[in-house]
């Protein structure tokens, strides 16, 4: 189609063909050509820096004019954004390939940046100045900080205490001193921590000509131990311990303060020589034991929180700095108490009495008991001898039962006095815990705080007029086996009474152990030998019923004799 135009025009095309051919094969005019581009690549070395016009954007690279024979490309990713980008505008980039496969040189904006961005620091910065920068991202070790170019900040180097997560930075601006400047390599590394800790030292100084004991300073928390905290006074650390703190009871320094708080504090002394300052909380504030006997009179009555329960009592807090101590001894008039516990629990709200103040050692000694009536002052009127009362078994000892007659009010049955007949070894015997039974009131000691109870007195004494006229010497009688002893065994002969039969008296033959003979649950018929009103005993034996029967069965043939005699008598009188 071309051609047909320029035949149209009349231009002979072999002719410009042949003409051309001519021109191009000329050997003067091909040196010239090789000349002209030896000389437009003589500063083309890979790795320089060269400026370029950008022609246009094509896909996502940047097509840039270098003067070269053939165009670079740029990947949009180098630029800050499209906004960059600008048709027609001069940039410097950095050759770094001839013509790849797709004919084109490969070339770069950001490296270019770098390499005029690190000639410009190196020419206005050394290594001590102090730079600002942007911390870009973290990487291995610390963070990148943007400066023109990316220098490397330490972890080690950020703050004087580590920092958690040093991510927290990133986007923000920091302030660093150089450490060191690596031409070779292009590195820079920087330290912020140089500077905070130069900057501390000169506050530090001029803090400790100026700082005198009974200021009061503003100051952040930057640590907290089981001891107390650490107060930041602007250079200078503090040492607020936790006994400063309040005027009340904390158990750990967190209670009152957490890390990065601003808090005004007292300068309680100051150690200039060692750099130590020790700080005070609560004495921004009137200590509450100054007035102390105004506000709690001795035999005042108040309330209070329970807060702490020790072995020997538990404190109790009236006001904040205030706690009084409720010894054990004085909790209950009635109760034995064996731990506080018993009587309270930490957060309870109790009414108790100020006994004694002692101001000077910030002691206060309380009372529950003296709240309420001591029962003891009445317990005579209460409960004169032979009252009868109803009671429940609060505890076993080996000597007797402890009967609860009111709350607090305990009374004693003592084995001896469970049965008027019954030898009883262990009051088990009669009563079991938290048994509800009847008693009668023997005694009543205020003093001592003791109530003697007795259950056998509920009856008649059996020993005065039922058991005389019930039993008679030389009785047989039944009797069942309930106790064994090694001297012998305890028979039941009716309801409260018993006989003993003693080891002696189970057999002709010696014996040496009841159980040989006899067990428990036996019914045994035996004689009585022996009563004693007076000792309370029954004695009976097993071994006279067999001499017993000896002695009937003479007897009998000795009456049966005197028959028979008295008969034949009788015959030979009548003559018969």
């Amino acid at each position: 189609m071309e051609r047909d135009i320029l035949k149209e025009y009349n231009v002979n095309v072999e002719e410009i063909e042949r003409e051309v051919a001519a021109i191009i094969s000329a050997e003067d005019t091909k040196k010239k050509i090789e000349s002209m581009y030896s000389e437009s690549v003589k500063d083309f070395g890979v790795g320089s820096v060269l400026k370029g016009k950008i022609l246009s954007i094509v896909g996502d690279n940047v097509v840039v004019d270098c003067g070269f024979k053939s165009e670079g490309i740029i990947p949009m990713f180098e630029f800050e954004g499209s906004s960059e980008i600008k048709i027609g505008e001069e940039i410097e980039v950095l050759l770094e390939a001839v013509e790849d496969d797709s004919g084109l040189i490969q070339l770069s904006k950001r490296k270019a940046d770098r390499i005029r961005g690190w000639e410009r620091v190196i020419s206005k910065y050394k290594e001590g100045d102090i730079i600002t920068g942007r911390v870009t991202r973290k990487i291995k070790g610390g963070l990148l900080v943007d400066m023109g170019v990316p220098i490397f900040l330490p972890a080690s180097q950020i703050d004087v205490k580590p920092p958690g997560d040093i991510a927290q930075y990133i986007g923000k601006e920091v302030t660093c001193r150089i450490l060191k400047i690596d031409e070779t390599r292009q590195n820079i590394v920087v330290s912020r921590r140089k500077l905070i800790e130069e900057d501390r030292e000169k506050r530090k100084k001029e803090l400790m000509t100026e700082i005198e004991k009974g200021q009061i300073r503003k100051g952040v928390v930057k640590n907290i131990a089981d001891f107390g905290a650490f107060i930041d006074l602007g250079g200078l650390d503090g040492l607020l311990h936790i006994t400063d703190m309040s005027w009340g009871r904390i158990s750990h320094p967190s209670e009152m303060l957490a890390i990065d708080d601003e808090v005004e504090v007292v300068i309680l002394e100051v150690d200039k020589e060692k750099e130590k300052v020790a700080l005070g909380l609560k004495q921004k504030s009137e200590n509450p034991w100054l007035h102390i006997e105004q506000r709690y009179p001795v035999s005042s009555r108040v309330k209070g929180q329970v807060v702490n329960i020790m072995s020997y009592g538990a404190f109790v807090k009236l006001e904040t700095g205030i706690e009084g101590l409720v010894h054990i001894s004085v909790m209950s008039w009635t109760r034995r108490i064996n731990h506080p516990s018993e009587m309270v629990a930490i957060g309870d709200m109790v009414e108790v009495i100020v006994l004694k103040i002692d101001r000077e050692k910030e002691e206060i000694s309380l009372s529950m008991k003296q709240t309420e009536l001591n029962p003891w002052t009445v317990i005579e009127e209460k409960y004169p001898p032979s009252t009868r009362i109803k009671g429940r078994v609060r505890n076993l000892t080996n000597y007797g039962a402890f009967i609860e007659i009111e709350e607090g009010v305990d009374g004693l049955l003592h084995i001896s006095d469970m049965s008027w007949a019954k030898k009883v070894s262990h009051p088990s015997e009669i009563v079991k815990k938290g048994d509800k039974i009847e008693a009668i009131v023997l005694s009543v000691d205020r003093e001592k705080k003791r109530v003697a109870l007795g259950l056998k007195q509920l009856s008649d004494d059996p020993w005065v007029k039922e058991i005389p006229e019930k039993f008679k010497v030389g009785d047989i009688i039944k009797g069942k086996v309930t106790k064994l002893t090694n001297f012998g065994a305890f028979l039941e002969l009716g309801k409260g009474i018993e006989g003993l039969l003693h080891i002696s008296e189970l057999s002709n033959e010696k014996v040496t152990n009841p159980a040989d003979i006899v067990n428990i649950g036996d019914e045994l018929e035996v004689r009585v030998i022996r009563i004693e009103p007076e000792a309370r005993k029954i004695g009976l034996s097993l071994r006279k019923m067999s001499a017993a029967d000896e002695e009937n069965n003479a007897q009998t043939a000795s009456d049966a004799n005197l028959q028979k005699t008295i008969a034949e008598t009788a015959k030979n009188a009548t003559g018969n």
